[in-house]
């Protein structure tokens, strides 16, 4: 059976770990690195890319790690407690494909980990995100994914000052529920894909998402979704909803707005716009069914403040048949007019738990 999210995330008692309880100072570029002390940890990468030909992909690789004890159980490698999961996807828009692979393994030094000792490196196996430029104001990575099906060789060029999610990087999810949240939405791509024996030169753009907590999800909440675009004009949006098991609103909903970003001001900071949960709204329009039965949204109304956006899957089916159950993918941004305006990703989660009839009523 696959883990349910609320099993990895979930409000239970977790003696002995840190919690996210109160507003911190990030320090970069250690914060790039581990937080060993807490129970969940991810390094997220999305990107939405195009070859020279214009054909265009969607690129998806997250390193989880996840420890299994507060401490390490004993001396020598073995006994670090840590646990590592790794997802990559690539989804071939012209033809409709998406393909996708995972690891799992034990936080062996040989087989997975992250460090910023020498330089920042996260691996599992030979899957290898590794830091090519690493200091307090830059974060440029190279990222390495080889499969028996497709192999990622992407170079991330850092364009804008970190954003930070929530209350000054503190990203509440409920009563006692919070994750430390920062992102870089905007980061430049090159590189290369291959799929299918055939070599593709890529480029575009690419938003990583750094996060770690020790319980996200309180009870009563069976997954989430979650969304980030990239605008035409340069700016970007994060937003995501938690999905209630009673089918209502939930305050904790929120997002952030980030304006484009002026490099001539030289500033070393960026200040995006919190969206609480009564500045937005998203209201699913459409749903792709899946081989099981599962009934996935896959186009949404965002309506935001005065302007109203559709995000719609640039293709239905983007499954993450994985030990989780999820649904993540590229998706096409158009205004009111029907005009195309951005790009970016959607995550789904928790649909296998609870249908999609649980869907928070408009002002509710």
């Amino acid at each position: 059976m696959g883990m349910r999210i609320s099993s990895v995330l979930g409000e239970q008692d977790y003696a002995g770990f840190n919690k996210a309880t109160q507003v911190r100072e990030f320090s970069f570029p250690g914060d790039h690195g581990p937080h060993p002390g807490f129970r969940s940890e991810w390094w997220y990468i999305t990107a939405v890319l195009k070859d020279t030909g214009g054909r265009e992909f969607g690129v998806q690789y997250t390193l989880f790690r996840q420890a299994l004890t507060p401490t390490p159980t004993g001396d020598g490698p073995w006994h670090s407690g840590q646990a590592y999961m790794a997802h990559v996807a690539v989804t071939d828009v012209d033809s409709g494909r998406h393909l996708h692979d995972q690891r799992f393994v034990r936080g062996h030094p040989e087989l997975a980990g992250v460090t910023t000792a020498d330089g920042f490196r996260a691996w599992l196996e030979n899957w290898v995100l590794q830091g090519l430029t690493v200091d307090a104001h830059q974060f440029d990575l190279r990222l390495q994914a080889p499969t028996t099906r497709f192999d990622l060789d992407l170079v991330l060029r850092q364009q804008q000052p970190i954003v930070l999610q929530g209350d000054a990087g503190l990203s509440h999810k409920g009563a006692g529920s919070a994750s430390y949240y920062y992102s870089m939405p905007r980061m430049q791509i090159s590189g290369e894909i291959v799929l299918d024996g055939q070599r593709h030169e890529v480029t575009g753009l690419g938003w990583l998402d750094r996060e770690w907590s020790t319980s996200v999800l309180p009870d009563g909440v069976a997954g989430w979704d979650w969304f980030a675009l990239q605008f035409s004009d340069a700016s970007s949006l994060m937003a995501f909803r938690l999905r209630r098991e009673d089918g209502l609103r939930d305050k904790f909903d929120h997002g952030l707005k980030v304006p484009a970003f002026d490099a001539s001001a030289q500033s070393s900071e960026v200040h995006g716009t919190v969206l609480d949960s009564e500045d937005f709204e998203l209201t699913p329009m459409r749903y792709w069914v899946d081989k099981s039965g599962i009934s996935w949204p896959v186009r949404w109304q965002l309506s935001l403040q005065n302007e109203q956006f559709f995000i719609e899957a640039l293709v239905d089916d983007q499954l993450m048949d994985t030990g989780i159950l999820y649904w993540e993918g590229i998706v096409g941004v158009t205004d009111a007019d029907g005009t195309s305006v951005g790009r970016g990703y959607m995550e789904l989660t928790g649909y296998d738990i609870h249908p999609a009839s649980l869907i928070p009523k408009a002002g509710q």
